[in-house]
Order: C-alpha cells, then sequence, then structure tokens
C-alpha cells in the first residue's frame, strides 16, 4: 500500500452519516468542502503554521494559498486513482501517449455533451494547461484513464450483442444492476430521500419473507425497498420481489426486471426461492394496492388468500413485515378508466392531476419523503407440517400480518408533518 492510501482522510461527517473520504487539505483536518468546520484556519506560505484567515494573511494570499492547497490535492486524488485503476487492470495496455491523441479522444467524446459544457471542458482544460496543474505523468495517466474507460464500454457492447454475459438461473444479470445502480441510488439518497428504520431485523444471510404495502401505480416501492437492503444491509443482499402476472404482457419492464433478479409472483417460484436461502419480497395488495385512489392512500387492501403465508409455512421461513410511508403520494390518482385498460391490455388505468394530460412529463413522480420501516420477524418454524392446509390458521396469520403493517404504517403518517419534508 503506497504512502498516498495511509493519510489520513477529512475529518468531517457526511450528511448521510459517513465518513468523508476526501483529503484534508494542509494544516487542516478538513477539506475544501467542509474548510468552515475548521473556523476558517489556513496554513500560512511562509511559516508553514496555522493561522486565522483574515488576521495573519491578507484575503489575496487565503485565496491563493487554498486554490494551491486544492490543485495538490487534486493531483494526489488524481495519481491514487490512476494507480488504483493500474493495479486492478496489470495486463491493460493503451496505445502511446501524446497530446495530439489525448485531444482527439476528448473531441471525439464531446458530441455527448451540450454546446455549453463543451466550451466549459474545453476551457477548464486550456487553463489547466496554461497553469502547469498536472505534469506529464499525470498527463499519462488521464490519457490511461479515459482509454481504459472507453475500452471497457466498446467491450460491454460487444458482450451484449455477441450474448457473452453470465445470469443465474433467474436470469439476474449483475452487470445490469450496476448498470441501473446509480440512477436507482439518486432517486433513493436524492430526489425521495429515503429514510429506512429496521435494517438489522432482516437476516445476513437464509431465507426471509418480506410482506410490504402497495402503492404508486408503478413499481417503484419495490426498487425503493430493493436499493435499501442492497446498498444498506451489512450483507448487501439482493431482494428478490415477486411481480404481478400481468406484467410479462410489457416486453421492456418484463425484461428489466427478469435481469435485475425479480421473478414472476407465483405460489412456485416463490417456494423455490425460499428453498434456495433467498430474501423475497411479496406484496400481497396486489393490483388493489397499486391502483389505489388518492383519497385510500395507506389503507391497505384485502390481501390475497393466504398464498404467502402458505409459503412461509411450507418452509419455515420468518414472515418480516414492512410499511412504505411516501410511495402513495407521487401520483396524485383521481379516478381510473376502465375502457382504457381494456383497450391497451392493463389492469387498470389511472388517471392524475398528471396523467394524461402532461403526456410523457405524467410520469415523473412528485418528490415525496419517504419511509421504509422494516418489522420484526415472525417465526413460522413453531407451526406443524399441515399448518399451510389449515385454512382458519392461514385466514389468521394473514390477518395478522396486515394488521401489523397497518399499524406501522398510521404509526409513521402520526409522526410525519410534511409529505414532501418528512
Amino acid at each position: 500500500m503506497s504512502d498516498q492510501d495511509n493519510r489520513l482522510r477529512c475529518s468531517a461527517i457526511t450528511r448521510r452519516g459517513t465518513p468523508c473520504n476526501n483529503y484534508p487539505l494542509q494544516g487542516s483536518e478538513y477539506c475544501r468542502v467542509h474548510l468552515p468546520l475548521d473556523a476558517g484556519s489556513i496554513t500560512s506560505p511562509e511559516t508553514g503554521k496555522i493561522g486565522e484567515a483574515g488576521e495573519n494573511a491578507p484575503p489575496d494570499i487565503v485565496g491563493e494559498t487554498l486554490d494551491a492547497n486544492l490543485r495538490q490535492q487534486l493531483i494526489r486524488e488524481l495519481d491514487s486513482l490512476i494507480e488504483r485503476v493500474r493495479a486492478m487492470t496489470p495486463g491493460y495496455s493503451p496505445p502511446p501517449f501524446s497530446p495530439r491523441r489525448l485531444l482527439e479522444l476528448i473531441r471525439e467524446n464531446l458530441e455527448n455533451f451540450s454546446p455549453e459544457l463543451r466550451l466549459g471542458i474545453l476551457e477548464k482544460l486550456r487553463n489547466s494547461v496554461g497553469e502547469d496543474l498536472f505534469d506529464i505523468d499525470t498527463w499519462k495517466g488521464i490519457w490511461y484513464i479515459l482509454n481504459y474507460s472507453l475500452d471497457s464500454q466498446r467491450d460491454f457492447l460487444r458482450r451484449r450483442i455477441r450474448g457473452e454475459f453470465e445470469t443465474d438461473e433467474w436470469g439476474f444479470d449483475l452487470e445490469v444492476l450496476e448498470a441501473v445502480k446509480p440512477f436507482m441510488d439518486f432517486m433513493y439518497y436524492k430526489y425521495w430521500r429515503v429514510q429506512t428504520i429496521g435494517l438489522e431485523n432482516i437476516p445476513e444471510s437464509g431465507r426471509a419473507l418480506l410482506i410490504v404495502n402497495h402503492s404508486g401505480q408503478l413499481p417503484w416501492d419495490g426498487a425503493m425497498l430493493g436499493t435499501a437492503v442492497y446498498n444498506e444491509h451489512p450483507t448487501q443482499r439482493l431482494v428478490r420481489t415477486l411481480y404481478a402476472s400481468w406484467f410479462p404482457t410489457v416486453p421492456f419492464f418484463s425484461a428489466l426486471f427478469t435481469k435485475l433478479g425479480q421473478a414472476l409472483g407465483t405460489e412456485d417460484n416463490a417456494k423455490r426461492l425460499l428453498e434456495q436461502e433467498q430474501l423475497v419480497a411479496v406484496f400481497p395488495e396486489g393490483i388493489k394496492g397499486a391502483g389505489k385512489l388518492f383519497k385510500d392512500r395507506y389503507r391497505l387492501a384485502r390481501f390475497s388468500r393466504g398464498g404467502f403465508i402458505r409459503m412461509a409455512l411450507l418452509t419455515k421461513t420468518p414472515i418480516i413485515p414492512v410499511s412504505i410511508v411516501g410511495a402513495e403520494e407521487i401520483y396524485i390518482s383521481l379516478a381510473k378508466s376502465s375502457m382504457i385498460a381494456k383497450l391497451i391490455g392493463f389492469p387498470f388505468f389511472p388517471i392524475t392531476i398528471t396523467w394524461p394530460w402532461l403526456g410523457p412529463l405524467g410520469f415523473v413522480p412528485l418528490p415525496t419523503k419517504w419511509y421504509i420501516d422494516i418489522g420484526e420477524p415472525i417465526a413460522m418454524d413453531g407451526y406443524g407440517d399441515d399448518a399451510a392446509s389449515n385454512l382458519v390458521l392461514v385466514s389468521q396469520l394473514t390477518d395478522q400480518v396486515r394488521n401489523e403493517i397497518q399499524e406501522m404504517i398510521f404509526t409513521r403518517l402520526a409522526q410525519r408533518r410534511s409529505i414532501f419534508t418528512g
């Protein structure tokens, strides 16, 4: 490990509650982003000692010092990134470096940006060269990373076209998951600012059945639950959501769900997944839950006829109740058109305040604040082998789980003060 990797990081804690990964400025415990936490302290370029900004240094010296520190920090982090990429790809050799080849590579890819961004990129590049920001070795490193990134993308597309990629028996494709993950992370952390409570109730390994309330017209609720568990659970478990039987009639979504590891919602599929020690999510409200009108939000529709309870009893799988609050306001559904639904083959066709009046823009969800509450597991291994065929028991357990989720929803709603800020 290099000395660069052993350097201390910024002492600040980010808004997500994780340590900042940036390197601190010289003479400070904080990076440039969190410098105000250091009460404006800077390093004097003459003495190397820390002084208070505005007391021991004139403003122009302060600005030049911070700018120089930022440049040095950028160079160090670029060098560190270059070394990590080289270590991961020891056999990779890019074309020989030359300034002309680097500019050609940049010019070829500028068309992917808007005219304003193109101009900004070129101006920053010109200023960097004029200020001697990077030495020749750093420019060679940037050349290495750019070529490696482009070659990786080309290789990815070639393998996709030739069918040279791996999936499991359910069609799960890890590369597709990693490709859509940045968008899901944006929706989770930035757009809906999802707060997930109770992740410790999900086991680190072994089977479990998540029972979740349905909402939101489109399956955003399942996507955000899967993102929460994959990102924030200690073992980054994959949630296998069982989707409705009408989704295979929608070619794009059906293929995407399969590649993301989801499965058709049948008892046989659920039983097989649980026997493989998977983490399975079920939305027992079904289409009735997804198509609720705004006036019926957060009132659970009737659960299915206990199919998920029978699966849990047969496989001795613990049931974990999950409530999602915030998803039922992303589309304000005022009515449903059964005639249009029949024409297009959908189970329901919502009429919202934005759809179909705004066309494709009507699909853009509102930026509400979400809460995902994960309850304590309900054990199923204490029942006999014939419990799944006991209709009274199945009905009682179905009502128990439904009531518990409804209570979790009401508790969260009582604590919430605003739809958009929580």
